[in-house]
This record gives C-alpha cells, sequence and structure tokens, in this order.
C-alpha cells in the first residue's frame, strides 16, 4: 500500500457526526490502494487507460508522455507497440466506489470521465454531413454539425482528432454548397452553425480555404459581417483573414462585394474582441496596399473616415493591434489624397512619432515610413514654393528630430536607417544647427528623456 494524505476539517466532521465545535483543521492520513494511483503523477487517475504494456495510467497523463515524443512505457520503459489505449473501467467504477466509502473524509467522488473522440467516429459523421449536403438536408446537417462542435469543446484532444480528419475541409465544402445564391435565407442558421464550428478549428488547411474562396462562400461571408449578430460577425469576419491570408489576390474581389468596406470600418471602430479587430485591420490593409484597386479602396475607406478611427486606435491599443493600425496607416500615405487626410489631422504627427521606440521594432519601422512619406512628399510638392512645408515644423515641435537621432544611437534595420537619415536632413533644412550638434548630444540623457 502507498500513503497519501488528504486535508480535512476536523470541526466539519464532528459536525456531521452531531459532535460539538472546537478544533481547527488537522490531518488526517487515509491510506489510497497504489493501483489507483497513476504511475506518472502519482496521484489518484480520473480517467485510467491501459497501454499495450499492461501499464495503467490516467489518461491525460500518458498523453502528455506521448506528445512529448515518448514512444516507451514510462513504468517498464518497454516500448509501446501501439500509443492507442484502453479504458480501464473495472479500475474506473472501484476509484469510484472507494471514493464514495470515504466521502466523510472530504474525498468527492471522480465523475464518469466522457469516452474521447475517435477518427473512427469522427469520420463516420463527417461522412453523413457529406451525405446530408448531398440531399440538401438542412436539419439533418445542422444535427449533425452540432456534434462535431460539441466534441470540439469536451476537450483539447477530440479538437486535435477532429482537425486532424479533415473537418475543416467538409465543414467549408458545407458553407460553400449552402452558400449559393438560391434559398440563402432559409438557410441561415445552417450556415451560421457551419460558421461557428469552423472558427473553433483554425487555422484551417489549405483544401478547406479553396471552398470558402468562392464567390457563393464570400458573398456569404459578408453578408454575416454586415449583419448585427456579434458571434456571427466575428466568426466570418476570421474566416475571412483566414482566406486573405492564404489568396492575398482574392481581396480585390472581396472589396467589391457591396457593403464588406463598411463592415470592416464598424468591426475596427466597434470591436467584438481583440481577434475581430486584427482580423478587420489585416483585411483592410490588404485591400490599400495589395489589391488592383488600391487607391479606389483607399479613397473609400478615408469618405468613412478612416484616417480619425486609425489615430483614435493608435491611442492605446496593444502592440499588435499597434502594427495592423500603423501598417494600414502606412498603407494609405502611399496615395495623394491618403497624405492630404493625414495632413488635415492635428493629431497624425504627433501620435505616430510617439510609437517610434515606445511599442516594438515593426511599430518603430512603420512609424518611420509613415513620417517620412509625410515629410518626403510634402517637400517635392513644395519645391517650388519659398516657405517651410507645414509638416515638417510639425514634426520638429513634437520632437521628431531627436527621436530619429536616439534611433540611430541604439540601431535599427537597414531600411529604418536609410530613412530616418534622410528624415534628419530634410528636417535640418529648418533647424540646420540642430544637426551640427549631433557629435556633442550626450545619448544617456536622450534616452532618459524617451
Amino acid at each position: 500500500m502507498m500513503m497519501f494524505s488528504w486535508r480535512r476539517r476536523r470541526a466539519t466532521r464532528r459536525m456531521a457526526r452531531g459532535g460539538g465545535g472546537g478544533g481547527g483543521g488537522s490531518m488526517a492520513e487515509l491510506t489510497i490502494p497504489s493501483h489507483f494511483l497513476c504511475p506518472i503523477s502519482l496521484d489518484l487517475m480520473k480517467d485510467p487507460v491501459t497501454m499495450s504494456t499492461g501499464i495503467t495510467y490516467d489518461r491525460a497523463n500518458i498523453e502528455t508522455w506521448i506528445e512529448g515524443g515518448n514512444f516507451s512505457c514510462p513504468f517498464t520503459n518497454q516500448p509501446l507497440h501501439t500509443i492507442d489505449s484502453i479504458p480501464n473501467h473495472n479500475i474506473r467504477k472501484m476509484i469510484q466506489a472507494w471514493c464514495v466509502e470515504n466521502r466523510t473524509h472530504g474525498i468527492e467522488r471522480i465523475p464518469t470521465p466522457r469516452v474521447p473522440a475517435s477518427p473512427v467516429q469522427v469520420r463516420e459523421i463527417l461522412d453523413k454531413i457529406a451525405a446530408a449536403v448531398g440531399r440538401e438536408d438542412c436539419e439533418g446537417c445542422k444535427s449533425l454539425v452540432e456534434k462535431i462542435k460539441i466534441l470540439v469543446q469536451e476537450s483539447e484532444r477530440n479538437k486535435k482528432c477532429i482537425i486532424a480528419n479533415g473537418t475543416g475541409n467538409v465543414l467549408s465544402s458545407a458553407f460553400e454548397a449552402f452558400s449559393k445564391p438560391e434559398r440563402f435565407e432559409k438557410r441561415v442558421e445552417i450556415l451560421e452553425e457551419i460558421l461557428s464550428t469552423m472558427a473553433m478549428i483554425f487555422p484551417l488547411q489549405e483544401e478547406a480555404i479553396k471552398h470558402l474562396k468562392s464567390e457563393a462562400s464570400m458573398q456569404a461571408l459578408v453578408w454575416f459581417v454586415r449583419g448585427e449578430d456579434k458571434s456571427r460577425r466575428r466568426s466570418s469576419i476570421l474566416v475571412l483573414k483566414e482566406i486573405i491570408s492564404s489568396y492575398p489576390e482574392k481581396v480585390s474581389e472581396l472589396g467589391e462585394i457591396q457593403g464588406v468596406l463598411e463592415g470592416l470600418m464598424k468591426l475596427i471602430k466597434e470591436p467584438i474582441c481583440s481577434s475581430s479587430k486584427k482580423a478587420s485591420l489585416f483585411i483592410t490593409y490588404h485591400a490599400i496596399a495589395s489589391s488592383s484597386n488600391q487607391e479606389g479602396f483607399t479613397n473609400a475607406f478615408l469618405q468613412m473616415g478612416l484616417v480619425p478611427l486609425l489615430l483614435e486606435t493608435l491611442v492605446d491599443a496593444e502592440r499588435s493591434v499597434c502594427e495592423r493600425a500603423l501598417g494600414v496607416f502606412d498603407g494609405i500615405c502611399e496615395t495623394k489624397q491618403g497624405r492630404e487626410e493625414a495632413y488635415a489631422h492635428a493629431l497624425t504627427m504627433p501620435v505616430i512619432v510617439k510609437k517610434i521606440l515606445r511599442v516594438s521594432d515593426l511599430a518603430t519601422e512603420l512609424s518611420v515610413s509613415i513620417v517620412w512619406k509625410l515629410v518626403k512628399h510634402e517637400s517635392r510638392e513644395e519645391e517650388d514654393e519659398d516657405e517651410d512645408g507645414g509638416v515638417k515644423v510639425e514634426a520638429l515641435q513634437v520632437g521628431a528630430f531627436q527621436k530619429l537621432l536616439l534611433l540611430l544611437q541604439v540601431g535599427c534595420s537597414e531600411w529604418t536607417k536609410e530613412k530616418a537619415t534622410e528624415l534628419l536632413k530634410l528636417l535640418n533644412n529648418l533647424h540646420r544647427e540642430r544637426l551640427e550638434c549631433i557629435d556633442s548630444l550626450d545619448f544617456k540623457d536622450l534616452k532618459r528623456t524617451f
């Protein structure tokens, strides 16, 4: 026998016997049969399973052992001829009975574990889903998809099994089939069920995304993005991000779908969660930076107020959101109208310059790029004018010159170094004496300033 100490309160036990109060908690030792303990953790087993070597372990512990790349029995060191395990119902029932017998010691009965999903079970459900889609049986398909969702929610092990057996491909194929314009509104419920289940098994495999990038699928996804239901909007924007991540060229087709730009703006302004906001910024960036209709999309976004929305987002955004928002802003500054909108907003230069050396290397690089585009293009546009540009003056006023000097001192990428150096020269046209003092600057004091 092995000994295991269970904590219990003496007062609680006395009260259960009808005894008086008095005494605080104390230690009581309770003997637990050794074959109830997992050989790996030495804890009472909750879900005992037997391996090919005949040794019984708690399922969670042996699976963690195998996932770590170990294919030998931890107890006997013999090779495991198969990693499949067999539930040991006899031991489990004995453990449960023992827990009931010792409930006066504060021991709770271990619940009967759910049987984990098996590849055979998953493939059987998927075959039935494919058959239901072929019959256009929305109700039957919805019921089967719900079973998949329940299995995913039960455990991480189930989720891995479901993903490994091609569930994403089957669900995306079903989504495409039910997305066709004919009778679309009568299929909203099954589409929503498929959509929410797909969002639980990211990342989707290549075959799955091929179905989702079809015209019918993207039209359906945008329909959900434009709606009011938060869960639908979140799931659909995450799926759209998966599509654009694998097929950036599809952003032009996506941008032409009525209402998608408004949907993206709404998700940036009123995010459902951090992931939905990042997904919206990601798609917006590709629409502006990678689309064949870059100027058209940029102008459309600008008319909807994207510049003030981005600046508002940048004020207190987390790192990943900040990087994506800066990426979108950088893309906007590629066009003349985008730069004009940026020039016109009083917060542009203060907010962008503040992000240099404050968030991440990527954020710094994007911020320098934005300032460089604004200053450089303003200089080109005013080559024949005598007065200095307002953007350069503003950049100097908010400390861009000092930040760029510090950036060169602490180190940065070659591209950023090149742009920062060029910016310093452009800004020095207004304050030449600042450049002459570079050698005498105390960079330690400068670092403390920022």
